[in-house]
């Protein structure tokens, strides 16, 4: 046996998503590279070889072997929108919700985020180290082993600081990778709200300024709709960030059209997130730009609206696509990207094929990783999850359940 072989996982179907680290656009969303009766060898971490079972059983005749007859086998899942880390659940407001009362009424009312801002400044890091480190398992428990993570939710220096220290104290453990976002304008905290410009001025003078010197963060990210943003104010503080070092990103057109998803192409940003109301403008100008449309149908269905983004001209006209569980105690309560994938295809009209290469490669290529993950290729880092399902379109057919019965992350089991 060769050393570069140690570890063969032999599944009835094994998804590549084949394409290297860049995003996939139009047509190539719908490619899969979908091996029947195929393998996956692994070797220190990385995909050494894939290919027909029969094939790498003639070629690796001395390996450990995994049996997923029965099984499909993915690229562990990419969840590139999230607000993991938090403090307690907001019940009140869900049941408030089911009373008819709108999301920006209760935000008005104290509610919403900064409802989660005065409880996390309460909460000790190590505190928070714990709540988030089981809300994290349970993503890996779907199959997820990348995971997007936002600050925002503190809204003061020293508050945000210690998101990005609960963020970098869980990635530092190695079963799952995160990636940090620094979203210090996710609203206008409490003791601002009559002096917006004021708080505006820390963001761009202090808080972005002393994330950056703190490394702790890779992305900038700023909520731009009406009541949290403006599109002055969201220009101000991306200039910041460039000039600072971090990557943009924007939460953009969730609920109303505001130009989010054009600025979010004029910055460079990484993603624009939400595009429940992107206009046709926006549309254009994502359609072969490097920004990804990063949707998150949970959330719009959460909060009960009936609109949903346009993936389907999207992807027509060009627009690389993600998929991502927006995962937070108001708006979207789900761990489940699984989940995500059954709205895409029932609400958003994706097809499988794209739901899945949504939540794979484009999500990694939202997060800017260039490492393979979200691929099943040679070289890739060997990150996989094993479904108990035949064929890969039951993961989103058979809508609301966990699949995923296994997790490789860099080659060792950890689910």
């Amino acid at each position: 046996m060769s050393e570069a072989q140690r570890l063969v996982l032999e599944a009835s179907q094994v998804v590549t998503c084949p394409g290297g680290a860049g995003p996939r656009r139009g047509e190539a969303m719908a490619r899969i590279g979908l091996v029947e009766n195929g393998a996956v060898a692994i070797h220190r971490g990385r995909i050494v070889s894939v290919g027909p079972r029969d094939d790498l059983r003639a070629r690796i005749r001395e390996a450990e072997r995994v049996d997923l007859s029965g099984h499909v086998l993915t690229p562990g899942l990419v969840d590139s929108h999230t607000h993991a880390v938090f403090g307690r659940w907001r019940l009140d407001e869900y049941e408030l919700r089911c009373a008819g009362v709108p999301y920006m009424e209760i935000a008005r009312r104290g509610g919403g985020i900064n409802a989660s801002v005065l409880d996390l400044r309460e909460r000790s890091e190590e505190e928070l180290v714990e709540l988030s480190r089981d809300r994290l398992r349970r993503m890996l428990q779907h199959g997820t082993t990348t995971v997007e993570v936002k600050s925002g939710y503190g809204l003061r220096l020293e508050d945000e600081l210690k998101m990005l220290r609960v963020i970098q104290t869980l990635h530092a453990e190695g079963w799952i990778d995160l990636v940090p976002t620094f979203l210090g304008a996710h609203a206008i905290p409490p003791e601002y709200r009559d002096r917006r410009n004021e708080y505006v001025d820390t963001l761009v003078h202090e808080m972005i300024p002393a994330v950056a010197d703190s490394g702790l963060a890779v992305f900038c990210d700023v909520f731009l709709e009406p009541g949290a943003y403006t599109p002055v104010e969201t220009r101000r503080i991306l200039e910041a960030a460039v000039d600072h070092g971090l990557v943009p990103r924007i939460h953009a057109d969730e609920f109303e059209s505001s130009a989010g998803a054009e600025l979010a192409v004029e910055f460079g940003a990484a993603s624009a997130d939400h595009l429940g109301a992107v206009s046709d403008a926006g549309i254009a100008a994502l359609a072969f730009s490097e920004t990804v449309a990063t949707l998150l149908p949970g959330t719009l269905c959460f909060l009960g609206r009936g609109k949903y983004p346009p993936a389907r001209r999207l992807i027509e006209q060009g627009a690389a696509v993600a998929l991502a569980t927006d995962f937070n105690p108001g708006s979207s309560p789900t761990v489940n990207l699984q989940m995500v994938m059954s709205l895409a295809c029932s609400q958003l009209r994706m097809s499988p094929a794209e739901a899945l290469v949504a939540a794979t490669a484009n999500g990694a290529a939202a997060l800017r990783l260039g490492d393979g993950r979200g691929g099943l290729e040679v070289g890739a880092a060997a990150d996989l999850a094993a479904f108990g399902v035949a064929d890969y379109r039951m993961i989103p057919y058979l809508y609301g359940q966990n699949h995923c019965v296994a997790v490789w992350k860099r080659g060792v089991r950890v689910h």
